[in-house]
C-alpha cells in the first residue's frame, strides 16, 4: 500500500512535556502580557515619563534576560540538568508579579521590571535547551513552533483580559495588575508537576567550563554565522511598545491601545506552529526568508499609516513575520549547536540578540522623539534588508558544513 501523507502538524508524535512547557509559557505570558499591555501607557499618561525613558526601560528589561540567559544556558550544561533551573526562573518571574501593583514611583516599577526579566533570562536558554533535547531532530521545528504558538495564545489573552478589566475597574491599573498575579503560579504549578526531563546520555561528554574559549570553540562557524544574522535582525524587532505607541499616535483610545497586541499575536499564533512545521519539511532558511521579507514590508506600513486600519494592517504584519521566523531560529540555532552545549549555545545566541534589542530600543526612541514614527519605522526596515541580505550566506556555509560532515562519515 503508498504510504499515507503525514500531517504538517505532527502534534501526537510531540512529546508530553513539550506540550506541558507551552502551556508554562502560555499561563506566563498571560500575566505578563497583562501587564506589558499596559505599562507603557501607565508611564507615559501617569508618569508623565518620554518615549526615550520607555524605550531605555524596555531595551534594559530584554537585555537583563538575554545576559542572563548565557550564564543559566551554561550552567543547564555543566549540570547536565535543565528542568529545575527553568522552574527556578518562572518562580522568581511570578514571585516579582505582586510588585507592580505594589510600585509607588517609576523606580520600583523599573526593579520590578528588571527582576521580572532575571527570571526571564534564568528559564530562557535552559528551556529551550530541553525542548531540543526532549525533541526527535526531525520535530524540532514543529516542536519549537507549538510552544511559540501557546505562548502567544497567552499573549493574545492577556492583553484581551487588560482591556475587559481596564474596563470593569474603570482603568484601574493597579486592579489589573493584581490580577496578573494569577496565572504566573499558575505556570510555575505546571513546570514542577508537568515537565519530565530525559535522562541523559550515558556516552555524552561532560562539559567543565562550558563559558570557556575551549568549549566555545566547538560552536561551529555556521552557529556563529546565524548568530551574527540574528542580531542584525533583532535591530529592527525594537519593542513591541512601539506598536503601542503607533496606535495611539493615530488616535486609538487608551483603553483599546491592548488591541494592539491582541492583533499581531492571533496572527502570530496561527502561524508559529504551521511555520515550524514546514520548517522541518522544506528547510529552515525559505521559510526565514519570507518572514524577514515581511518584516520590511510591515516596517514601511507602519512608517507611513495615517490611520487606525493601516497601523493594524502593519501589526498584523509584524505578528505573520514573527510566526515565521522564531521558531525556525531557534530550531537553526538547536541544530548547529553540540548536544552537551545546547544550554550555552542558546544562551550566547539569546546574549547577543538581547544586547541588540537594547540597542534597537534606544535608537527607536530616539528616532521617534527627533523624526517621529515613520523614522523609526524605515530605519528597522533598514537593518532587516542587511539581515535578508546576508541570509544566502548563512545558508550556503550550512549546506557545505552538511555536505563536509555527510562526506567524512563512514558509509555502510
Amino acid at each position: 500500500m503508498p504510504e499515507q501523507p503525514r500531517s504538517l502538524l505532527r502534534w501526537r508524535e510531540i512529546p508530553g512535556s513539550v506540550w506541558a512547557l507551552g502551556l508554562v509559557s502560555m499561563f506566563m505570558d498571560v500575566s505578563s502580557e497583562m501587564i506589558h499591555a499596559l505599562l507603557p501607557l501607565y508611564l507615559v499618561t501617569v508618569l508623565g515619563t518620554s518615549t526615550l525613558t520607555v524605550g531605555i526601560i524596555e531595551g534594559i528589561a530584554e537585555a537583563t534576560a538575554s545576559i542572563t540567559k548565557i550564564f543559566s544556558g551554561a550552567l543547564s550544561d555543566y549540570l547536565g540538568k535543565r528542568k529545575w533551573l527553568a522552574a527556578f526562573g518562572y518562580g522568581l518571574a511570578a514571585m516579582t508579579k505582586p510588585i507592580f501593583p505594589l510600585a509607588s514611583g517609576i523606580g520600583w516599577l523599573v526593579a520590578a521590571r528588571f527582576v521580572d526579566r532575571v527570571g526571564k533570562g534564568i528559564r530562557g536558554a535552559p528551556r529551550d535547551a530541553l525542548i531540543a533535547d526532549l525533541t526527535p531532530a526531525g520535530l524540532r521545528g514543529s516542536a519549537y513552533g507549538l510552544r511559540q504558538s501557546l505562548d502567544t495564545i497567552g499573549a493574545v489573552l492577556g492583553p484581551l483580559l487588560a482591556i475587559v478589566f481596564m474596563a470593569a475597574f474603570a482603568s484601574n491599573f493597579t486592579a489589573v495588575f493584581w490580577i496578573a498575579v494569577i496565572p504566573a503560579f499558575i505556570s510555575v504549578a505546571i513546570i514542577v508537576f508537568g515537565v519530565r526531563e530525559p535522562e541523559r546520555p550515558p556516552g555524552l561528554r561532560t562539559v567543565r567550563a562550558p563559558l570557556s574559549r575551549k568549549e566555545l570553540g566547538r560552536l561551529s562557524r555556521t552557529y556563529w554565522m546565524i548568530v551574527a544574522v540574528a542580531a542584525i535582525f533583532t535591530m529592527a524587532r525594537f519593542s513591541e511598545a512601539f506598536l503601542l505607541l503607533r496606535a495611539q499616535s493615530v488616535g486609538l483610545p487608551v483603553s483599546l491601545v491592548p488591541i494592539v497586541l491582541v492583533v499581531m499575536n492571533i496572527v502570530y499564533t496561527f502561524t508559529a506552529w504551521p511555520a515550524g512545521a514546514l520548517s522541518d519539511r522544506i528547510g529552515r532558511y525559505g521559510v526565514v526568508t519570507v518572514g524577514f521579507a515581511l518584516l520590511i514590508l510591515a516596517d514601511l506600513v507602519l512608517a507611513i499609516a495615517d490611520g487606525v486600519s493601516a497601523v493594524m494592517i502593519g501589526v498584523a504584519l509584524w505578528g505573520l513575520h514573527m510566526g515565521l521566523t522564531q521558531g525556525p531560529l531557534a530550531a537553526l540555532v538547536a541544530d548547529a549547536a553540540p548536544e552537551e552545549l545546547r544550554g550555552t549555545a542558546f544562551g550566547v545566541f539569546n546574549l547577543v540578540s538581547g544586547v541588540a534589542m537594547l540597542a534597537a530600543s534606544i535608537i527607536a526612541g530616539s528616532l521617534w522623539d527627533v523624526t517621529g514614527p515613520a523614522g523609526t519605522f524605515l530605519a528597522g526596515a533598514a537593518f532587516t534588508a542587511v539581515a535578508l541580505a546576508a541570509l544566502p550566506f548563512v545558508r550556503w556555509r550550512t549546506w557545505k558544513s552538511t555536505s563536509q560532515s555527510s562526506a567524512a562519515s563512514p558509509r555502510g
